[in-house]
């Protein structure tokens, strides 16, 4: 479920250039759509919608930061950086709960974390194709998405040992549109798709959503935060494969070299994430 809610995502970025709105707007359209199935969802796994936890509604609050700084980091840089470095997320999670719970890692750890953020400069070092109307600015954007959802992971967790999935998800995207609604209208961006295929891409994301998030959030009710921020790490595979596809947006040859790097970094801070009880 998992590797399945992974590879739907990856579609997240190509969905968003053509939806014909803005960055956070389509981020609006992707929540609102997706509320009536996670609606219909959550009333037939519990038989009514019961009121939303604080960790629901702080999840929402989380994922409208995730949406509004990713989905501008795709405006400007390419699809295969924007997916890429808000990856850096297992790395978060661990180094969160080194600061915060004092649960100091092993030296593999250090040395995993020189090694992705290493991989990510080298990866947004060269670009092919497509790169963005402004790199990295986009570039920035997407890293910094990667602490807004390790948040998000770790409430969506926390939220599962009491919550449905669904009903985690009804709430945290009922909490996220009005605010990433708020940022698209002070940006003063495009609201709504000018022709029938920006609302089928606008359909498509929520619909993306419920499935994607959905079966990533059904998951990490069962498997610990960790290794779920490891197998989410597909995503990156697919968006770029489709930026290939779709916008001829070629993966040069370090910037392959850094992807690859960066997300062996992530993968080997997972192996080095254990406290040390030494």
């Amino acid at each position: 479920m998992l590797a399945f809610g992974a590879c739907v995502i990856g579609f997240s970025p190509i969905l968003v250039r053509l939806t014909q709105t803005g960055p956070a707007a389509a981020g609006v359209w992707r929540l609102v759509f997706a509320l009536p199935l996670l609606g219909t969802m959550t009333r037939r796994a519990a038989g009514r919608i019961a009121r939303p936890s604080s960790l629901a509604l702080l999840a929402g609050v989380m994922f409208a930061l995730d949406l509004g700084f990713w989905h501008y980091g795709i405006k400007y840089t390419s699809v295969a950086n924007a997916t890429v470095l808000p990856n850096l997320t297992p790395v978060v999670v661990t180094a969160f709960a080194w600061v915060v719970f004092k649960q100091r890692p092993r030296p593999l750890f250090l040395l995993a974390l020189a090694v992705a953020i290493a991989g990510a400069m080298l990866m947004a070092s060269q670009r092919g194709g497509a790169p963005g109307i402004n790199p990295p600015l986009g570039d920035a954007l997407s890293a910094t998405t990667a602490l807004w959802y390790a948040l998000y992971m770790l409430a969506v967790t926390a939220a599962r040992e009491r919550e449905t999935a669904s009903a985690v998800m009804f709430w945290s995207s009922a909490a996220g549109a009005p605010l990433v609604l708020a940022a698209a209208l002070a940006l003063g961006e495009t609201i709504f798709p000018r022709a029938a295929w920006g609302w089928a891409a606008c359909v498509a994301l929520g619909v993306m959503h419920v499935a994607g998030q959905g079966s990533i959030a059904w998951a990490m009710g069962r498997l610990p935060t960790p290794t779920a921020s490891v197998v989410v790490l597909v995503q990156p595979v697919v968006a770029a494969g489709l930026g290939w596809l779709l916008f001829h947006e070629a993966v040069g040859p370090l910037q392959a070299l850094g992807a690859t790097v960066a997300l062996g970094g992530v993968v080997l801070a997972q192996r080095g994430s254990k406290r040390d009880t030494g």
